[in-house]
């Protein structure tokens, strides 16, 4: 195996009970903001299906810097998302599992 730049992360978000479909759109936001951001592979926004109030976002990128950039400045640029109100939907921090992509399908 080879070893990779890419820079993985699989981010968990639990939502306030009953709140999963607006942190869902939110992260869908956030998604569009990163559309033709440099260095983005994948940005994928999933729900949970045994628990709708958990927001799984599964995240690739050329490398760290790239990553770090883009995120930074879509979350603070796009207009529909406030940083506030969405640490608010959240019963506790976000859970981030840091990875590094071999391959695979997309990407």
């Amino acid at each position: 195996m080879s070893t990779s730049t890419r820079v993985g992360r699989i981010v968990t978000f639990t939502a306030k009970p009953g709140r999963g479909e607006e942190l869902a759109s939110v992260m869908l936001q956030i998604a569009e903001g990163l559309r033709g951001s440099m260095g983005c592979e994948l940005y994928v926004v999933s729900v949970d299906a045994a628990e709708p109030d958990k927001v799984r976002v599964i995240e690739t990128w050329t490398d760290l810097k790239s990553a770090d950039a883009a995120l930074a400045t879509t979350v603070a640029t796009h207009a529909d998302v406030d940083l506030n109100e969405l640490l608010d939907m959240l019963v506790e921090p976000p859970e981030q599992l840091d990875v590094n992509p071999l391959g695979g399908v997309g990407l």
